[in-house]
């Protein structure tokens, strides 16, 4: 492989884990990381739309629940 592909491989990767945790870190939801979980995990429940997820998510956030279903 080439070295300078297989570094750009890398600090790509490196980026987008970096995106992810800083989203975490200050409370926005990460609905791709979602959407994967529920194709994963619960294959029978329909997909929310991003307006739908993130409604959900604040909702949690807000009156207390870890909104965890796993």
């Amino acid at each position: 492989m080439n070295p300078s592909l297989a570094l750009r491989q890398r600090l790509s990767r490196a980026w987008r884990y970096s995106v992810q945790l800083a989203r975490r870190v200050i409370g926005v939801p990460d609905y791709q990381t979602y959407l994967a979980h529920l194709r994963e995990h619960h294959p029978e429940r329909p997909l929310p739309s991003y307006e739908q997820f993130f409604r959900e998510r604040q909702e949690a956030r807000y009156r207390g629940a870890g909104g965890r279903c796993c």
